[in-house]
């Protein structure tokens, strides 16, 4: 599948994964839309792209009649919908001992129902073009992630949300793909909500270690335009799901002590 003159439409568009997989479109001559509550990183993210080629439109992807009036303002605009990417999430850092529910009911409204409602109401264009619908799950979508129970729970969700619409539509020519990054160096930690859903502030992780958001973003698109299933990065992530698969007791401690090593570690 060739990505020029495409339409992809982009959640979480601002920043991090979504900004970089917004700029990887654009140097393979896709058509953007770009959907996030922040407006000006958005602005940010199209600096030096003629107007013919993006289309902004500030949504909350929790709310399911932003979803609606983003698919309809995308396919008004450009015609169709090609490519649907569910970038948007947030993530959290708290025992779940100690952790508020409404913080992880937030991190599932955004993860997984804001992924349902863009899927829902883009679903009829991208059937038209026989287009992509990509998840941007998790390896924490593979693993339940200790202090991170609430994204796990959502990452889990929309991997199996987006496996059932695959099989629903195998010979409706839909393309699906699940995108799991491991550790990235972008800003989901930095607006990661802690145990009373307050946001925690700066990432406790050294992300000098972690693969890049625009490396990130160039993989998905690679994986998109080769139609693959799914896309699993980093050879930490991979090995984590290779291992969890045929020794998943050993790997709950080796998961264990690996975050228990982060700095102000809720556990030890």
């Amino acid at each position: 599948m060739k990505l020029k003159d495409k339409v992809v439409l982009i959640t979480g568009a601002s920043s991090g994964i979504g900004k970089a997989l917004v700029q990887e479109s654009f140097r393979l001559g896709a058509k953007v839309v770009l959907a996030a509550r922040n407006e000006k990183g958005m602005k940010e993210a199209v600096e030096g792209q003629p107007e013919s080629q993006y289309l902004i439109v500030p949504a909350d992807v929790a709310r399911e009649d932003d979803c609606r009036r983003l698919a309809e303002k995308a396919a008004a605009h450009f015609g169709g919908i090609d490519v649907l990417i569910n970038n948007a999430g947030i993530s959290m850092r708290a025992l779940f001992a100690d952790t508020r529910p409404e913080v992880l009911e937030k991190l599932m409204q955004v993860n997984f129902w804001g992924a349902v409602y863009c899927s829902k109401h883009a679903l009829p264009w991208l059937l038209q073009s026989g287009g992509s619908l990509v998840g941007v799950s998790s390896i924490a979508g593979y693993k339940g992630l200790p202090a991170r129970s609430g994204y796990s729970a959502s990452k889990f969700a929309l991997q199996g949300f987006l496996e059932s619409v695959r099989i629903e539509n195998m010979k409706k020519g839909l393309h699906v793909l699940i995108a799991c990054p491991g550790f990235t160096a972008s800003n989901i930690r930095k607006t990661a909500l802690a145990k009373d859903g307050s946001v925690q502030g700066e990432s406790p992780r050294d992300e000098d270690q972690m693969m890049s958001a625009e490396t990130v973003a160039c993989h998905i698109m690679k994986a998109i335009s080769k139609r693959k299933r799914t896309l699993i990065l980093t050879r930490q992530g991979k090995l984590t799901v290779l291992l969890n698969k045929f020794f998943p007791a050993w790997t709950d401690k080796l998961v264990y002590n690996h975050m228990a090593r982060e700095p102000e570690s809720p556990f030890k």
